[in-house]
């Protein structure tokens, strides 16, 4: 079971998530917020598995509320889900940086948010492909040239194959299919390679992955 908090300051938009993630027997919406500071609270109070955030809400924004709950020895087990309206390049860095385990765009499909609250609350980083365009966007356009990343040189020819798919913005289930692997071979690698590389997250390796020349815009 995936227990979520919704914090986001639309009574209309946690209702439509409360009945959307209902029909998912597995998870439980467990409390909601209209702010990023009775967010934090409510996170404490109920440790949730995943808290599905809004960004731009009064009091506390969601960047800061995120960065809060990361920090929080007592709430190590929580993961924050970004769900927000807004693509600015700027939210997407900060909120990697507040310690976000993935960002998605209020337009993603309802099954696809079903999902990603359930793979956020195993533990997984997630990016919309869209997010991750961006994303790779940014380290291209304050990278002039690529340069290999040293740490590379600890990986195996398969890792450099699942960092190279990680970069493109793949889940585990498409590196699999790409690489004829099975989830779960796919889910080790990317561990592995989190580890060997020092890396914290996903979107970190899709960093490494750009500007190591991996993948090309």
């Amino acid at each position: 079971m995936t227990t979520v908090l919704l914090v986001d300051d639309q009574d209309l938009v946690r209702a439509g998530l409360r009945a959307l993630l209902a029909r998912d027997d597995s998870i439980t919406v467990v409390a909601e917020a209209t702010d990023g500071r009775r967010g934090v609270a409510a996170a404490r109070r109920h440790r949730p598995d995943v808290v599905l955030m809004d960004l731009r809400m009064p009091v506390l924004d969601g960047i800061e509320a995120t960065r809060q709950i990361r920090v929080d020895a007592d709430l190590a087990d929580t993961r924050v889900l970004v769900l927000t309206t807004f693509d600015d390049d700027a939210d997407i860095i900060e909120a990697i940086r507040a310690g976000a385990s993935g960002y998605l765009l209020k337009d993603i499909p309802r099954e696809e948010l079903r999902d990603a609250v359930t793979r956020v609350g195993r533990g997984e980083h997630l990016l919309s492909p869209a997010i991750t365009e961006r994303l790779m966007g940014l380290v291209s356009a304050g990278q002039a040239a690529a340069s290999p990343d040293p740490r590379l040189t600890r990986l195996s020819e398969r890792e450099l194959e699942v960092l190279t798919r990680v970069g493109h913005g793949d889940t585990n289930d498409e590196i699999a299919a790409v690489l004829h692997l099975s989830p779960a071979t796919a889910r080790t690698y990317v561990s592995r390679i989190l580890a060997k590389l020092g890396a914290r997250d996903r979107p970190e390796l899709v960093v490494i992955a750009h500007r190591s020349g991996l993948v090309r815009p």
